[in-house]
């Protein structure tokens, strides 16, 4: 008898020993390719920041073809990167997102156009070619021209929408007069073409009022009904704010991790450098949603007039369940 009792002790120890140092596997589903839009990620991974957490943490590149909440939906990701908007929509038609976390506090979203084409001001739209991202990145755009009273079905009262690749061409061989574009990206390949600051105007959602919540980390609500789940995504947050930390003091050495795990190969140091100075300016003091900044999101999206971009207030769209338990 006292044999087997220290026999069960014995395997009682080595599985408690065994998991104090198994990482916990975790998958993040990025909103888009491997750039400096998702440095901080990157930096915790290649830093150890993961590793320290307890963390096994794969992360998944996105792509024009990739659409995060579908990854999660289908249990490819345990989180995803999305913007409110999106997520909100999402939520709207079914599918549970919650944000458990935020680490931009600011937009990065414009609307770029050549000042040639004698556009000044949102009121200049009037019967311009504008070019909008979409898969979900075309929400605050609608919410914005709907504030300013313009269909998006073209005519001399509207404005014509053309479906824009995430790329810079339209404008650049002026198939549109405006573009959209983040100021840490395509801004930059506008400039990289060859035009200038004084060739453009630009239009900050942040300054129009029609700014909405961007680079939010989501999960399901079920995954929150666990509390080791909850436990395991808070050692992810605060691992990943640290990368962040990191890579907003040491830009350039936070592009060259972004372009180490670049494998598309089609990334530059320099513009990686340049966005990341970029991001920089979007990040928040920490990882807790302004849940004031998550209230206006939903005051612009529900302010579509007749086609608002949700019909109604979202209720459990976010939790600080994580952020909360965060040590």
């Amino acid at each position: 008898m006292r044999n087997f009792v220290l026999a069960g002790m014995a395997l009682a120890l080595a599985a408690s020993t065994g998991a104090a140092r198994a990482a916990d596997p975790l998958t993040l589903q990025l909103k888009w390719v491997a750039q400096a839009q998702f440095a901080g990620y990157f930096v915790a991974k290649e830093k150890g920041y993961y590793d320290e957490a307890g963390l096994d943490v794969t992360i998944k590149p996105g792509g024009p073809d990739v659409a995060p909440a579908q990854v999660l939906a289908g249990g490819g990701a345990d989180v995803i990167i999305d913007w409110m908007p999106s997520a909100l929509a999402a939520r709207e038609k079914g599918l549970p997102l919650v944000n458990i976390a935020q680490p931009f506090a600011k937009s990065g979203l414009m609307l770029t156009c050549r000042k040639e084409t004698g556009i000044a001001s949102p009121a200049d739209f009037k019967g311009k070619t504008l070019g909008v991202w979409f898969s979900g990145n075309e929400y605050p755009f609608l919410s914005w021209m709907s504030k300013l009273g313009l269909k998006t079905d073209g005519g001399p009262e509207g404005v014509t929408v053309i479906k824009q690749g995430f790329n810079v061409d339209p404008l650049i061989q002026k198939q549109a007069d405006c573009i959209s574009t983040m100021t840490y990206n395509e801004y930059g390949q506008v400039l990289d073409a060859g035009l200038k600051p004084e060739d453009l105007v630009v239009f900050k959602y942040e300054e129009q009022g029609v700014a909405t919540l961007e680079d939010g980390l989501y999960t399901l609500e079920s995954t929150l009904q666990d509390p080791a789940n909850v436990d395991k995504l808070a050692r992810f947050v605060s691992a990943s704010m640290k990368g962040w930390q990191y890579a907003g003091e040491h830009p350039d050495e936070a592009a060259e991790i972004v372009i180490d795990n670049d494998t598309t190969g089609a990334q530059t140091l320099e513009h990686q450098t340049f966005m990341m100075g970029e991001i920089a300016k979007l990040l928040g003091p920490g990882p807790k949603l302004d849940v004031a900044a998550a209230g206006t999101t939903v005051d612009v999206l529900l302010g579509g007039g007749s086609d608002p971009v949700i019909t109604r207030k979202p209720e459990g769209a976010w939790s600080s369940v994580v952020t909360d338990a965060i040590k």
